[in-house]
C-alpha cells in the first residue's frame, strides 16, 4: 500500500451545510436559526455560558474558602523509607537518579520509620520528627 492510495472510510469527510440556500435544500428561509428573538437577529453573539440574561451558575453557587498563589507544593518522603532504598547520603540527585522524586518540586523529609546510621541529608525542608531522629542517629541535616 502506498500514501497515495490511502482513503477515507466512508463518512469520515463530511460536506458542510451551506445555509439559506432556497427551501428544499432543509435550511432556507430561516437559516436554523427558528423564528423571532435575540438569537435569530444577524450578526447576533454571545458568550460561552451565556444563559439568555438568566443570573449564570457561577455567580448563583456560593464562593468559599482561599486559594494562596504563594503556596509551595512539596515532594513528601519518609526518612524510615529513604533509608533502606539509597545507600550513603541523601540529596536531591540521588533522588531524582532512584527515581522517587521528579525534580520540578522542593523536596521535604518526613519522620515517619526508623533510622540508625549516621547519614548525610540534604533537602528543602525537614519537619521536626525528622530532623531530630536523622541527628539522635548521628546525621545531618542540611536545608537547600
Amino acid at each position: 500500500m502506498n500514501l497515495h492510495e490511502l482513503k477515507n472510510n466512508k463518512g469520515a469527510k463530511k460536506r458542510r451545510t451551506r445555509v439559506g440556500r432556497g427551501e428544499s435544500s432543509g435550511k432556507g428561509r430561516t437559516s436554523g436559526k427558528g423564528n423571532k428573538g435575540q438569537m435569530s437577529r444577524t450578526g447576533h453573539k454571545h458568550r460561552a455560558l451565556f444563559e439568555g440574561g438568566q443570573m449564570p451558575l457561577i455567580r448563583r453557587i456560593p464562593k468559599r474558602g482561599f486559594t494562596s498563589p504563594n503556596r509551595v507544593e512539596y515532594a513528601a518522603l519518609n526518612i524510615g523509607e529513604l533509608v533502606k532504598s539509597i545507600s550513603g547520603d541523601i540529596t536531591p540527585e540521588t533522588l531524582v537518579n532512584a527515581g522517587r522524586v521528579s525534580g520540578k518540586s522542593p523536596i521535604k523529609i518526613l519522620g515517619g520509620g526508623e533510622i540508625s546510621e549516621a547519614r548525610t541529608v540534604k533537602a528543602h525542608a525537614f519537619s521536626a520528627t525528622a530532623k531530630s531522629k536523622i541527628e539522635a542517629a548521628g546525621g545531618t541535616c542540611e536545608v537547600i
